[in-house]
């Protein structure tokens, strides 16, 4: 009866949000704070996220890029999708594969490196 007192304890924190494993040790900013875009690029195809680190994507939107995850070769960079209801909702900023996208409009370079933290890839 106690591991059941003791589950039930664990379950509603792990419904609030969980850990997801890292996708890099390291990202790439304009920035310490990577509260600068990098750039903007357009995306090439719809990309429809594996999990709650990542965002959805649809051909022809716009992105802002915040951060380039450095340790796996630049596979996947951070940001938020700007569309029609900007401005109107809260952006969610989430990771992508660079692949996706076309870099349309440089805005500042991506020569700082940070070290990623747990929070870069937790999940409510």
């Amino acid at each position: 009866r106690k591991q059941a007192g003791v589950l039930w304890l664990l379950l509603p924190t792990s419904e609030a949000g969980r850990q997801m494993p890292k996708l890099a040790d390291k990202k790439l900013c304009a920035d310490s704070d990577c509260s600068h875009p990098i750039l903007i690029a357009r995306a090439l195809q719809d990309y429809y996220p594996g999990d709650c680190r990542f965002i959805p994507i649809r051909q022809g939107q716009l992105i802002y890029v915040y951060a380039m995850l450095k340790d796996r070769g630049n596979l996947f960079w951070a940001g938020s999708v700007q569309d029609s209801y900007y401005g109107q909702q809260e952006a969610r900023i989430g990771h992508f594969p660079s692949s996706v996208v076309e870099e349309t409009h440089p805005l500042m370079p991506a020569s700082t490196e940070v070290k990623t933290t747990k929070w870069d890839f937790y999940c409510n």
